[in-house]
């Protein structure tokens, strides 16, 4: 299960995860993602309470990637050791900007 909050301050939008960020929850991030990005500047990832990360959801995070590259930028934060692990093994980490 992953809980998702989303805060807009004006052009930042930042999204708070908790849970597992897997095959069953990447549909719903997904959604969520797509809909909201439209004049967003800086989006912001939370993942303080992100215990799992599969390939569906670097899949989604991989998107939101390309479309801040065109629009502003995007930065995951408060990664655990066991999720930072999973962006270092993937090849993610060179990638995404981490905090």
């Amino acid at each position: 299960m992953l809980n998702i909050i989303k805060e807009h301050n004006g052009e930042e939008l930042i999204i708070k995860l908790a849970g597992r960020l897997d095959t069953s929850s990447a549909l719903k991030l997904d959604k969520e993602v797509k809909s909201s990005l439209e004049g967003v500047k800086s989006l912001v990832f939370d993942f303080s309470d992100v215990i799992y990360i599969s390939s569906a959801g670097l899949r989604i995070m991989l998107y939101c990637h390309k479309v801040m590259k065109t629009q502003g930028a995007m930065v995951i934060r408060n990664t655990s050791e066991d999720v930072k692990e999973i962006f270092k093994v993937t090849g993610f980490a060179d990638i995404f900007h981490i905090e």
